[in-house]
């Protein structure tokens, strides 16, 4: 296929609070996908919401390091902030500022024709409980001819109906040649496990379903094909999980380009391949997907500074 992955969805500055101090980084799900993608040698475009200022300068400029093409949408808000304060060996806190929780993706002339054109279309972190956003993206990917995958990555600090979070989400999911979702998301959305999810959407019609399960792995179900695989075993501690998860969708979406895999071997391959980029991500920090062969010949111990 020939074209630029597209992908849709949300773009902000993290700022991480710790015993160490404050640190932010340029990230969002689906930034960190997009640039993945990007990192593993396919050409991306990333539709979302930027504001004008220097927040979203920083932005723009870490995406164009990437390469990544950016179809902004413009905000009267700023751009979105995640503020993450983690203590311990507890949770991070995440709280989103009024941009993030406003946020909204405009779907002109341009977005469309890029959609049109890709191979894929990723969406993730998308406002499903918007009605109007949501019958906007539907018909934006309605009669393409692209793949279409979804991470639906919902946020309690961010979404305001769940209930309608979760019909938005479904309407889509039905049409998709791969969803992806985790432990997180089926508790918030649905308060089952994330089996039960895995197995609602396989039966709503998604082609497949690339569930994780963080430190357990990942596993994959399409059609009578069933996958899983644990984390890859590599050099170093786990330093910082945030981006695993989107990680393991930059390397799965990347092998849809080619075509989407069928066999179970061709499932095996392409699941033991995002396992091990995802354990090679979590051991730097930050969000910004790594191959395995960042691990090798540094100084371990430096990992994460």
């Amino acid at each position: 296929m020939s074209g630029r992955v597209v992908v849709i969805g949300d773009a902000l500055i993290d700022e991480l609070r710790d015993d160490t101090g404050v640190r932010e980084f340029v990230g969002g799900a689906a930034l960190n996908v997009a640039v993945g993608l990007s990192r593993l040698g396919v050409p991306t475009t990333l539709i979302a919401m930027v504001g004008e200022d220097e927040a979203g300068e920083h932005i723009r400029a870490y995406l164009g390091d990437f390469g990544v093409d950016l179809l902004a949408t413009p905000s009267t808000l700023g751009s979105s902030r995640a503020v993450s304060t983690r203590s311990g060996g507890g949770e991070p806190e995440y709280v989103f500022n009024a941009a993030a929780q406003g946020r909204r993706i405009r779907f002109g002339a341009a977005e469309r024709q890029a959609i049109a054109d890709a191979p894929v279309t990723v969406v993730s972190c998308f406002p499903f409980d918007d009605v109007a956003q949501t019958l906007e993206l539907a018909a934006s990917v309605e009669d393409v001819d692209g793949t279409l995958v979804i991470d639906p990555n919902p946020r309690s600090g961010m979404m305001h109906d769940r209930a309608e979070f979760v019909r938005g989400f479904e309407q889509l999911a039905a049409r998709c040649a791969l969803v992806k979702v985790g432990e997180d998301d089926a508790t918030l959305l649905y308060g089952t496990p994330l089996d039960d999810l895995r197995a609602r959407l396989i039966d709503l019609g998604a082609d497949a379903v690339l569930a994780t399960y963080g430190a357990a792995g990942a596993a994959v179900e399409a059609g009578d094909v069933i996958v899983t695989k644990p984390i890859s075993d590599a050099p170093g501690r786990v330093i910082d999980t945030m981006g695993g998860g989107d990680a393991v969708l930059a390397s799965v979406v990347s092998a849809f380009v080619h075509g989407a895999p069928v066999t179970e071997d061709d499932w095996d391959a392409v699941l033991q391949t995002a396992m091990d980029v995802a354990a090679a991500t979590v051991r730097f920090e930050g969000a910004l997907l790594r191959l395995p062969s960042a691990l090798t010949g540094i100084d371990l111990d430096r990992i994460g500074t």
